[in-house]
């Protein structure tokens, strides 16, 4: 059986990065199709939004804050999609998810409204430790250098 599942898990190892590939596309394409009428929505969609941060005791400008999660939503998709600036992006999408999450709970919602946000923010949290994988475009100029992962000894 242990000598089954690592021939399966070598298998599926070979294709690692066109897995990423496909994640990234999806997850990052669902952002902006989410993000982009709330960009086009204008200042009263953007006032709308950001008074989520209320729940943190941010009360001022609530127009600013929900033009940051929109863009946050769909620049942040582009970046995550196209694996440009993805560690950075990653980072940024968990960050308005988890904002996402608490607002909805604290809103009274409940797990099952808010649990999207978690799994999501989730999602791009161990996204930025995995990294974008060797099609994107932070390994075609460099920043990213092997998508291969490390053996024991920290060596590739």
């Amino acid at each position: 059986m242990k000598q089954s599942l690592r021939l399966f898990a070598r298998f599926l190892s070979r294709y690692r990065d066109l897995a990423l590939l496909i994640f990234r596309l999806g997850l990052g394409g669902m952002f902006m199709w989410h993000g982009w009428p709330k960009i086009i929505g204008g200042p009263e969609k953007w006032a709308g939004l950001g008074k989520a941060v209320g729940t943190f005791g941010i009360e001022f400008a609530p127009g600013f804050w929900g033009f940051m999660a929109s863009f946050a939503e769909f620049g942040g998709g582009l970046l995550f999609a196209v694996g440009l600036f993805y560690r950075p992006a990653c980072f940024l999408l968990f960050s308005n998810m988890m904002v996402a999450f608490i607002s909805q709970m604290m809103d009274g919602k409940g797990l099952q409204k808010a649990s999207q946000s978690l799994e999501d923010g989730l999602s791009f949290f161990a996204a930025a430790f995995i990294g974008p994988g060797r099609y994107s475009l932070d390994y075609l100029l460099g920043i990213e250098e092997s998508s291969e992962p490390q053996n024991r000894m920290g060596r590739r």
